[in-house]
């Protein structure tokens, strides 16, 4: 292969493991699916180091290097079975390499989110039935849906203005307990202890600590570790935004 054309086809590569580490894809997944394409496009051996910040992308035998930067990690699954679906298509010969890119490329640009209204919706539900699950009554249902509501869009428009994901975290868990405290005194609700954990739920990195324990059990260690600890700091910020409800305000 030219050099032109490695270069082309590492691209794709990293193009696609871009795409699925940002949008929370397990380690080995990224990891087969770059392989699987190069090994397709170049019958040779695709060989990839992916790290949470960072995508290495080579073939077996070729000097050509690739780097690739992950400035950003969220959660559409969306995106990875998409990507996972063109890599299958790839591999079953129904679109070229260059189908592909432009594919990948579209994806990348395409910013595939649920609108707010129905997140903030999902994020309310979400809030009132995980607190009638852990014990709580229905007579909370309502008050604790409006407060996983507030607690959500406080978490949305912060991390968008404030750029600091666990800022944002702990300024919304500090805004559930406070509105949850203030709910109690007034009589509209009954246990603060259910509301409290009801609205913090759709807070809580329930998807990076799974792909941790995936990627450590899969013998990804580096970025088992890393994962597990960017979920660790997201739980301290939600727990530490309590505790200070709990200091000052009971």
């Amino acid at each position: 292969m030219s050099n032109e054309t490695t270069d082309y086809l590492l691209e794709t590569c990293l193009m696609a493991g871009k795409i699925m580490m940002e949008s929370g894809a397990e380690m080995y997944r990224v990891e087969d699916t770059m392989n699987r394409i190069a090994t397709i496009a170049s019958n040779k051996k695709g060989i990839s180091f992916v790290t949470p910040t960072g995508l290495f992308m080579s073939l077996e035998g070729e000097r050509n290097v690739q780097l690739q930067q992950i400035p950003t990690r969220t959660i559409n699954l969306e995106k990875v079975s998409m990507v996972n679906e063109f890599s299958r298509d790839f591999a079953e010969k129904r679109i070229s390499l260059k189908e592909l890119h432009t594919k990948l490329v579209n994806l990348d640009k395409d910013v595939r989110y649920f609108p707010i209204w129905l997140q903030i919706i999902a994020a309310s539900l979400v809030s009132g039935s995980l607190m009638v699950i852990f014990g709580g009554g229905w007579f909370d249902f309502i008050p604790t849906c409006i407060i996983g509501a507030i607690g959500f869009i406080i978490f949305y428009y912060t991390q968008i203005f404030m750029k600091v994901k666990f800022l944002a975290e702990f300024l919304a868990s500090l805004s559930v307990g406070f509105l949850a405290v203030l709910t109690i005194s007034i009589g509209w609700g009954i246990n603060l202890d259910t509301m409290i954990i009801g609205g913090v739920m759709p807070l809580v990195p329930g998807v990076p600590i799974t792909n941790a324990v995936r990627d450590l059990i899969a013998g990804h260690l580096l970025s088992g570790m890393a994962r597990g600890t960017e979920a660790l700091l997201t739980s301290c910020a939600i727990g530490i935004g309590i505790a200070v409800v709990f200091r000052f305000f009971l």
